[in-house]
C-alpha cells in the first residue's frame, strides 16, 4: 500500500503568543482532489508554509509520500504555486517556462508550452512578452502553465483561480481534472467554495488554526443540514466548540 501524498501530524505554529495552527492531523491520500477552505487568516497559507519548510512548525512532523518534508528530496514530486504568484519582471514569459523546465528537471517544450497557453486561454505572443507587461491574470496563468507542464505528481496550489476570469476559471479547472484523471494529487487552498464542492474527492475546514472538518463535500452539507457548502461552511465555522 502507497503512502499517503501528505501527512500531516499535530502541526502546532505560533508566532509569540499567538497561535497560527492548533494541532493540525490531516492525511490527503495519493490520487485525491483535495480542497483547502478558510477564511483569511485561518491558518491555510501557514499550513503551507510548513510543508515547505518554509518555516518551522514548533511541533509534530509532515511526511510527503512517506518521506520528512524538511528534507529537500521529498519533495521532488511536487510542484507549487504561491497565492500571490510574481515572476521575475525582466523575464519573457518564455524565459520563465524555461527557468521552470529546468527547476523542475523537465525538458521545454516549445510547442507542449504553446498549448498549455492555450488550453488556459493566454495568447501565445505573451511568449515573447515581459512578464512586467502582464495583467495579474496573465500573470497567475503564466505560474500556472509552469506548475502544470511540471510533470510532477504532486500539485500544491494557493488560491489558483486569483485573479482570473470566468472563462479562465472553467479552463484552469478542465485542466486539472486532466491531470487529476492522469493519477495526480491536487491540494489547492480556496475561498471559492463551489470550486471545492464541484471538484473535490475530500476537503478540510481550518478555522483559527484548528481542523474543523475534514471529508467530502457531500458529508458536510449532510452533517450540517445545508443545502450549499457555502452554507455548510458557515455551520461549521460558527458552532461552539
Amino acid at each position: 500500500m502507497s503512502p499517503p501524498a501528505l501527512s500531516f501530524r499535530h502541526i502546532v505554529k505560533r508566532y509569540g503568543s499567538a497561535v497560527a495552527l492548533a494541532g493540525v492531523e490531516l492525511q490527503i491520500a495519493s490520487g485525491e482532489f483535495f480542497g483547502l477552505a478558510g477564511m483569511n487568516g485561518a491558518g491555510k497559507t501557514t499550513l503551507i508554509k510548513c510543508l515547505l519548510d518554509a518555516t518551522r512548525a514548533d511541533e509534530g512532523d509532515i511526511e510527503i509520500f512517506g518521506s520528512p518534508s524538511r528534507e529537500t528530496v521529498a519533495r521532488r514530486h511536487l510542484a507549487f504555486l504561491p497565492e500571490r504568484f510574481n515572476a521575475p519582471f525582466y523575464a519573457t514569459g518564455r524565459d520563465f517556462l524555461r527557468l521552470m523546465a529546468r527547476l523542475y528537471g523537465t525538458p521545454f517544450d516549445e510547442g507542449v508550452a504553446a498549448g498549455m497557453l492555450d488550453q488556459l486561454d493566454l495568447d501565445r505572443t505573451a511568449l515573447d512578452r515581459p512578464v512586467r507587461s502582464y495583467s495579474k491574470g496573465m500573470t497567475q496563468k503564466l505560474g500556472l502553465c509552469a506548475v502544470l507542464l511540471s510533470g510532477r505528481s504532486l500539485l500544491l496550489l494557493d488560491e489558483p483561480t486569483s485573479g482570473l476570469d470566468p472563462k479562465a476559471r472553467a479552463l484552469l479547472k478542465a485542466a486539472l481534472r486532466t491531470r487529476h484523471a492522469a493519477g495526480a494529487t491536487i491540494f489547492f487552498t480556496s475561498h471559492a467554495l463551489a470550486d471545492v464542492d464541484e471538484m473535490c474527492d475530500r476537503m478540510a475546514v481550518l478555522h483559527h488554526g484548528a481542523l474543523r472538518y475534514a471529508g467530502t463535500p457531500a458529508e458536510l452539507r449532510r452533517r450540517t443540514a445545508a443545502d450549499t457548502l457555502e452554507q455548510a461552511f458557515l455551520r461549521v465555522i460558527e458552532a461552539k466548540h
